[in-house]
């Protein structure tokens, strides 16, 4: 049996995934975070395939010894080059049923300044 965190978490999840739909012209930035790392995707709902996607667990990130908020923010920046890089410019943002607040808002502003827009 799921705890009621996780519980509230996906219930929160399907409501927003009602709404929120990744097309090959305007993937969903999707973000899942851990206790210890965060990963963001760029997924297209109409295939259902994931196109770009980056983690504080590649090289370049892992590496380094900083906080997790630095670390999503390093990970905005990864996924906003790679996406620029595939001709993607604009997205649908899709929190998971987080809260838009630390994390997960340190790697939305980050991926917005690098150039993504949503």
């Amino acid at each position: 049996m799921k705890n009621k965190k996780v519980q509230r978490r996906l219930s929160i999840k399907r409501r927003i995934r009602k709404i929120v739909n990744g097309t090959p012209e305007r993937p969903r930035l999707t973000v899942f975070r851990s206790n210890k790392q965060i990963y963001a995707q760029l997924v297209d709902d109409t295939t259902g395939t994931t196109m770009v996607s980056a983690s504080s667990r590649e090289s370049g990130i892992a590496e380094q010894k900083v906080t997790k908020i630095e670390q999503a923010k390093m990970v905005g920046k990864s996924i906003a080059e790679k996406a620029i890089a595939a001709g993607i410019e604009s997205v649908v943002f899709d929190r998971n049923g987080y809260l838009y607040h630390g994390r997960v808002k340190s790697l939305a502003d980050a991926s917005r300044e690098g150039g993504l827009k949503f």
